[in-house]
């Protein structure tokens, strides 16, 4: 989490540059290990008015494991502070999947992160990425790779769970308290992430940042030396940028949507946005995926079965143009 003063200047800078809509979700991360009242109440001050907790287990050995710097316990103490602070929405993130997980301590860490009662839940499951410690242990040896049908039953038992627990699985991915609103979604999903699901604009600033906006994404290099330099010379240094053809835009437009469980794609929304019926761009996709049980389709949108939860991907992949 970045010093009060950095976020400071940030949200300073913002203001100056955007007209902030009031009521704003605007978002902090933390780490439960690093954080004191004093923090959280000056992020208070600043505006922020959600927290995202990076706790990802509530055991202490898959803690080290993932080398986090706090144990099982300051997840607790974190959200005390926070909620002494002000703060009424708050994230949790969870990692299930992990090489050898038991499923009775997933079930503790679910059941305890229940326990402290945030307004949502983040779960992701674990993947090796290249050039990571993960990576390099599980080509030594040293670590099994993470078993996807170990996953899935994680996830499954996830699903169940948290559902009982009164929360709206509103994303594949995303858990949420409260009651549905307008929009179909609960009160405290994630207004954030939102954008990139319905595959909105978006400005990022800072090295390393992705944008999108008017059919073109950019990314800026991480290097902060060069970012600086740079922005002294009047401009970031871009290290990334591609324009958008139609069939592209569209394709990611119903691969994010999908993810959105309950309301998936609008058709009425993907006809304003491109001047077509979603129904006739993808004739040739939905029976397939319709056969197979994994998208149910109505006058008013299309979805994800529940079957489909775990095989996203799959439905995801056939509607981008590579995919013909």
């Amino acid at each position: 989490m970045l010093a009060p003063a950095q976020l400071t200047q940030i949200l300073q800078a913002v203001g100056r540059g955007f007209a902030i809509e009031p009521g704003a979700e605007i978002t902090s991360e933390a780490n439960p290990g690093t954080v004191d009242q004093s923090r959280f109440e000056t992020l208070r001050r600043l505006g922020v008015n959600r927290l995202s907790m990076g706790v990802q287990s509530f055991d202490d050995d898959e803690l080290g494991f993932l080398g986090r710097i706090h144990n099982a316990d300051e997840p607790g103490r974190a959200m005390a502070l926070a909620r002494q602070a002000g703060f009424a929405n708050i994230n949790l993130d969870l990692m299930f999947g992990l090489p050898g997980q038991r499923p009775e301590i997933w079930q503790r860490t679910l059941d305890r992160a229940i326990g402290l009662e945030p307004e949502h839940l983040s779960l992701y499951s674990l993947t090796v990425e290249p050039d990571t410690p993960l990576a390099a242990w599980v080509s030594r040896g040293q670590v099994a790779e993470p078993d996807p049908d170990l996953a899935a039953d994680l996830y499954e038992m996830a699903c169940e769970t948290l559902a009982a627990a009164g929360y709206e699985h509103y994303e594949i991915s995303n858990w949420a308290r409260g009651p549905l609103q307008a929009d179909g979604l609960p009160r405290f999903a994630c207004r954030h992430n939102l954008v990139y699901w319905r595959n909105g604009p978006y400005l990022g600033f800072g090295p390393g940042a992705h944008s999108s906006l008017e059919g073109r994404r950019w990314s800026v290099g991480r290097s902060v030396e060069d970012y600086i330099a740079g922005v002294a010379a009047g401009a970031a240094p871009i290290d990334y940028e591609e324009t958008l053809s139609p069939a592209l835009a569209m394709g990611e437009t119903m691969m994010l949507g999908l993810r959105l469980l309950g309301v998936g794609v609008g058709r009425a929304d993907f006809q304003a946005r491109f001047d077509v019926d979603l129904a006739e761009v993808y004739a040739d996709t939905l029976d397939p995926l319709r056969v197979q049980g994994l998208i149910e389709i109505s006058a008013a949108r299309l979805r994800l079965t529940q079957r489909a939860w775990l095989l996203g991907n799959q439905v995801f992949a056939a509607f981008l143009p590579d995919a013909a």
